[in-house]
C-alpha cells in the first residue's frame, strides 16, 4: 500500500525545503522506497535532494504531442505504452529515493488524452513504492488536473506573512472545489522568528485547517542554497530539521 505525501504553497515559503526534508526522514525511519514528484514548474527538488535532474514529464508529454499532429509517432506501439516507457526514461534514480520531474505545464493546446495517460503511468509508478512525496505549486496544477495521485497527507506551507496565508487559503478552497480526495490537511508555518503575532494566529485558525506546527528561521537552509549544498545534507544540529522531524511524527501519529 503506498502513503502519498503533497506539499503545497506559494513560491518562496519553503515547501521544497519541506518536501526534501520530508524525504529525508522517511529514509531514515525506513520508509522506502520513495517516489519523489517535482511538480513545481520550476524543477528545483532535485538540487535539495542532491540528484540530478534527467528529461521532465513536460518535454515528454510536449513531443509526443508533436509527433502525433506531425504524424510521425511511432508505429507498432501504442500510446499509452510508449508514454509509459518515456515517463519511466524521466526517472532518476536515487538511494532509496527515486525522483521524477513533472516540468512546466502544457500551453494552449488541449493535451486531455496526455493528462489521462500520464495519470495512469504515475499511478502505476506509484504503486511500486511504499512513499509518494509530492512537491507541487501553488496553484496545485498536476491535482487540479487530476494527473497526481490521491493524497494521504496535505502539508499547506506558508510563511509568517498575511500574505503567504491568503494563498494558504487559496489553496484550501481549491483543494474544496476540485473534489481531490485528500486524507487530512495541515498547515505548517515556516521561517518563524520569535512568536507568532496573535494576528497570524487568528488568520491561520480562520483557514479551517489544523496548525501542525511552525518551523525556525534556519540561515543554514540559505547557506545550502548560496553554495549548493543539498537540503537532505542537514542533521539534528541545524534548527529546522529537528522541527520538520517533530512535525512529520505529529502528523503521522507516532508516539516516539
Amino acid at each position: 500500500m503506498t502513503t502519498t505525501l503533497a506539499v503545497v504553497g506559494k513560491g518562496g515559503t519553503g515547501k521544497t525545503t519541506f518536501a526534501a526534508l520530508t524525504c529525508k526522514y522517511l529514509l531514515e525511519t525506513g520508509r522506502r522506497p520513495i517516489l519523489a514528484i517535482d511538480a513545481d514548474p520550476s524543477s528545483n527538488l532535485n538540487l535539495a535532494l542532491g540528484m540530478s535532474l534527467g528529461q521532465t514529464v513536460g518535454q515528454i508529454r510536449e513531443e509526443t504531442k508533436q509527433q502525433v499532429s506531425a504524424g510521425s509517432f511511432q508505429t507498432g506501439i501504442s500510446k499509452p505504452e510508449w508514454f509509459d516507457y518515456k515517463v519511466n526514461e524521466c526517472l532518476v534514480e536515487g538511494q532509496g529515493v527515486d525522483l521524477l520531474a513533472m516540468g512546466r505545464p502544457e500551453g494552449a493546446t488541449c493535451y486531455c488524452a496526455a493528462n489521462n495517460m500520464l495519470r495512469t503511468c504515475i499511478d502505476r509508478l506509484g504503486n511500486e513504492y511504499g512513499w509518494v512525496v509530492i512537491d507541487n505549486e501553488a496553484g496545485m496544477e498536476h491535482i487540479s488536473r487530476q494527473t497526481t495521485r490521491d493524497v494521504d497527507y496535505l502539508f499547506i506551507i506558508s510563511d509568517p506573512t498575511h500574505r503567504a496565508l491568503s494563498a494558504a487559503e487559496h489553496i484550501v478552497n481549491l483543494v474544496k472545489e476540485l473534489g481531490t480526495r485528500i486524507g487530512v490537511s495541515y498547515l505548517v508555518i515556516n521561517n518563524v522568528r520569535g512568536e507568532l503575532s496573535e494576528t497570524l494566529i487568528q488568520r491561520a485558525a480562520a483557514l479551517g485547517v489544523p496548525l501542525l506546527g511552525t518551523l525556525p528561521h534556519d540561515p543554514a537552509v540559505s547557506q545550502c542554497d548560496l553554495v549548493g549544498r543539498p537540503l537532505v545534507e542537514l542533521d539534528d544540529s541545524s534548527a529546522i530539521y529537528p522541527a520538520v522531524k517533530t512535525l512529520l511524527r505529529k502528523a503521522l501519529g507516532e508516539t516516539n
